[in-house]
């Protein structure tokens, strides 16, 4: 079966391949400290061996779950924020109908917005809906907020009783705010495993429940994550993780310090934006890092396309690209040709996009731009599996040889102390003293 490629011989003369192979030693003990949990952040390595711990059962009983909640919500709100949000939203947006009338799964508590809110609300009014609420404390701002409001809607139009048999809590085994609830009220859980951190959670329950909710197959998205697992498993040429990892080290030692990935089917709009989680909160720290951005062509040619050209050379480009399309769509020829497309009358579109990421491609390259391709089959849930766990297991390697713990994020938290000392929260008397002092 065909699998995900890599492609990193297009880079603009930045680095050589001696360059890159300079970083197999770092890399190849990169891949032992993830094997053999070495190296920093060891205790939250689960996701490396979890595509081939996930059992039948496991995905049997997330499947019925799923299916329950189905059968019996027109809606089911997915409440989280950061990795509790974007891995399953990048695989049902990846995997849906664009232009569906209607969404089996809607997402809450990954903004404060109100507006937001009161839009969900308003949509869920005269709907049968379901909560899966996703946090291991349950205390987090911005799912908290989205959560109270909308068990506080269905409890007051179902009942308790009926209300609980709709929510499923996805959260600590056994500590925090949102197990004691569930523990109290008795609503079903899953668990995220301790050594699992929120951007590597996508093929937990975290991503698999809001998946399986939305109609698609996560035996399959595991079985390409297994796959790909093994596939990069041994250090070597064949191991597309560690050439990933290493390009991305020599790059940045380059000086490219930016990495757009880009891609030309809308449809892995969210994945990049996962992918700029995964990386972003990884890499970003001790003062290093490439800075992840995305961009979706050939849409934002038409805006950023300039400025890639021919501004700064701080940057680099990971292209994915989708060899075949699901659907076939011909140009039509017409007589008038006021618009002066009959040249391409005849051709599928996706010729035409692929030739415009080739041309693409090329004028970015001369223009100073390294560029690595991604080709993926097709977009299904197995290829799917296959690029979740390519991109995390490149992500541990780069990391390491970087020189920074790729799996804590101590920066997240100052932006949330500020905000509970402006807000007054209990236990920061001292901080919203010191806070308003300078406002």
């Amino acid at each position: 079966m065909n699998s995900i490629n890599l492609d990193n011989k297009n880079l603009a003369g930045v680095v050589t391949p001696e360059q890159i192979a300079a970083y197999d030693k770092a890399a190849t003990e990169a891949i032992y400290q993830l094997d053999n949990a070495t190296g920093e952040g060891s205790d939250f390595l689960g996701w490396v061996s979890l595509p081939g711990e996930i059992t039948d059962a496991q995905i049997d009983d997330i499947n019925t779950t799923a299916k329950n909640l189905a059968d019996n919500c027109e809606v089911v709100v997915a409440v989280g924020i950061g990795g509790s949000f974007l891995g399953a939203k990048a695989v049902i947006d990846a995997l849906s109908d664009t232009f569906a009338p209607t969404q089996k799964v809607v997402f809450a508590g990954q903004n404060i917005g109100e507006d937001y809110l009161h839009q969900l609300l308003n949509f869920l009014k005269n709907k049968t809906y379901g909560i899966i609420v996703i946090s291991k404390s349950g205390t987090t701002t911005e799912p908290a907020i989205a959560f109270r409001l909308l068990r506080e809607k269905l409890e007051a139009k179902l009942g308790k009783a009926e209300a609980s048999k709709r929510i499923v809590a996805v959260t600590d085994a056994s500590k925090g705010a949102l197990r004691k609830m569930a523990d109290t009220e008795g609503w079903k859980t899953y668990i995220i495993p301790d050594n699992v951190g929120g951007r590597f959670s996508v093929l937990t329950p975290v991503g698999l429940l809001p998946i399986s909710v939305a109609g698609f197959d996560i035996k399959a998205l595991v079985e390409g994550a297994r796959a790909m697992q093994i596939a990069t498993m041994k250090p070597g040429a064949e191991n597309l993780a560690q050439t990933y990892a290493m390009t991305r080290n020599a790059l940045y030692n380059a000086g490219k310090k930016i990495e757009i990935l880009v891609n030309y089917n809308p449809r892995l709009h969210y994945m990049a934006e996962w992918w700029k989680q995964l990386y972003g909160e990884s890499e970003g720290k001790d003062g290093k890092g490439i800075f992840p951005a995305a961009v979706d062509f050939s849409t934002d040619l038409h805006s950023m396309g300039q400025w890639i050209q021919d501004g700064e050379r701080t940057i680099f480009e990971t292209v994915l690209s989708v060899e075949n399309p699901d659907h076939t769509v011909v140009i039509p020829t017409d007589a008038d040709n006021l618009d002066g497309l009959n040249y391409i009358a005849g051709k599928r579109v996706d010729e035409v996009n692929k030739m415009a990421e080739l041309g693409t491609r090329l004028a970015h390259i001369d223009g100073g731009v390294p560029n690595m391709r991604i080709t993926i089959p097709s977009i299904t849930e197995r290829h799917l599996g296959e690029l979740i766990y390519f991109f995390e297991r490149a992500c541990g390697i780069s990391g390491y040889i970087l020189g920074v713990n790729p799996f804590n994020q101590p920066g997240v938290e100052d932006y949330k102390r500020n905000m509970f000392a402006l807000l007054e929260k209990p236990g920061y008397e001292q901080q919203t003293a010191d806070i308003k002092k300078r406002l």
